[in-house]
């Protein structure tokens, strides 16, 4: 295979995996019946958000005919990744640092909720990136505090998880408190997953669902990764009025949640396309986690073994890796992946690879515009070389962004209005 050809795979895998993760795919067939009587609230977070709404306001309104004047919500997803409604609102708010859209556009979702009454459907349209697009600080902590523990929580390492843990004690949105405040309407959340593990207490922090997670858990995140939080949010993390609403609580007698997509159906399309072309997939799970370089140099050392034994073979994984950082470069786990993945291949031959988060951006500073991701391939070294280039540097700088970029090797599909975590794939073409 040459390195067009190995490349051009690579983008169809990809291509594969976030079709099959997409609204316009998953979610009509979840969608459940308007009400009978009352309104039909559509409450969209994260970045599906927007094609969520899409889809579902299209749905009810010319498939099922439903009055447009019983039709109210709003949808709140990254920057460029809003898309065309007809009649409801679409903000567009800061990823992964909140920002005053966000704020806004939270509390209209939080004033729509607390409007429903029992003869209403609050349908919540729940993706990845949710926590940060719908930001609701507790009371008594400032936006800037938000955005500055929240910052400090990215470059420490912390994995979603964890973060999500600290995000739920500090908000009046996230961890169950959407679904408390529109009782007595039946609410059904519609979510697709980005997290290892598809725990719906963790994608998007779980606005509708109990939280098993504690104040206590909270702040010791915080002291795990030495995080001295700003005094506002010392206080909030202590006061038992920001504990979440726990299993068993009434409030979620009327709520249903269901998953209409996660990286599991990425993998069953992409396993397909690899088997097509005469490759043996390797699944190595769709939930990794750990740091970018260190799962980097384990899947090298496996593409390695399996170079030496002669098989064609697709190594496959997902999950949401982490970067530590140490440097003051650009580049995301997916980038930092890549990087490491081509130091630690050192040139080996009939190697390629391809490493994206599904949402169309790694990391970043938060625009559209930010690369997906990034391609190895044997060469990628020798470029490099010929560039002047030193992958350690780059690398021990967290700048994987700027190595890829100066050899053109950044993979670049814009926003995908999907979210179903990380997407990689090790071609292996003895």
């Amino acid at each position: 295979m040459t390195d067009g050809s190995a490349r051009a795979f690579l983008d169809r895998l990809f291509s594969a995996a976030v079709a099959a993760a997409h609204p316009s795919t998953c979610l009509p067939p979840a969608l459940p019946p308007p009400p009978a009587n009352g309104r039909l609230i559509l409450l969209a977070a994260g970045k599906a958000a927007g094609s969520m709404l899409e889809v579902a306001e299209s749905y009810y309104l010319d498939q099922h005919g439903f009055d447009p004047a019983r039709l109210k919500g709003i949808g709140v997803a990254r920057h460029g990744y809003g898309r065309p409604t007809r009649q409801l609102e679409m903000v567009e708010a800061g990823h992964p640092v909140p920002d005053a859209a966000g704020l806004a556009g939270a509390q209209k979702a939080l004033d729509l909720a607390a409007s429903a009454t029992e003869e209403d459907l609050v349908l919540v349209l729940l993706s990845g990136g949710a926590s940060a697009n719908w930001i609701a600080p507790a009371y008594g902590v400032e936006l800037d505090d938000k955005r500055a523990l929240t910052k400090a929580l990215l470059r420490s390492g912390a994995n979603i998880t964890e973060i999500n843990t600290v995000r739920k004690h500090l908000s009046r949105i996230k961890g169950g408190r959407l679904a408390t405040l529109a009782q007595p309407a039946h609410v059904v959340t519609l979510s697709i997953s980005d997290v290892p593990g598809d725990d719906p207490a963790v994608i998007g922090s779980g606005p509708t669902v109990p939280d098993p997670s504690t104040l206590a858990e909270a702040r010791d995140v915080l002291a795990r990764y030495r995080i001295d939080p700003p005094p506002s949010i010392a206080v909030a993390l202590r006061d038992a009025a920001n504990e979440s609403p726990k299993p068993g609580d009434a409030a979620f007698a009327n709520a249903e949640y269901y998953l209409v997509s996660r990286p599991s159906d990425s993998f069953v399309a992409t396993d397909k396309l690899v088997r097509e072309a005469g490759y043996e997939p390797v699944l190595l799970g769709d939930n990794l986690e750990g740091e970018a370089r260190e799962v980097a140099a384990a899947q090298a050392a496996q593409a390695k073994e399996l170079k030496a034994a002669g098989r064609k073979a697709v190594l496959m994984s997902g999950g949401e890796l982490t970067v530590t950082m140490r440097g003051n470069g650009r580049g995301g786990p997916n980038q930092e992946f890549a990087l490491a993945l081509a130091v630690a291949l050192d040139g080996a031959s009939q190697i390629y690879a391809v490493a994206g988060d599904t949402d169309g951006t790694d990391g970043g500073g938060g625009d559209a515009s930010d690369p997906a991701g990034a391609y190895v391939t044997p060469d990628t070294l020798a470029r490099a070389a010929a560039a002047g280039l030193d992958p350690a540097a780059f690398l021990a700088n967290n700048d994987s962004t700027g190595f890829f970029e100066a050899i053109g090797d950044l993979l670049t599909p814009g926003p995908t209005c999907t979210n179903v975590n990380d997407f990689r794939a090790v071609l292996v073409d003895p």
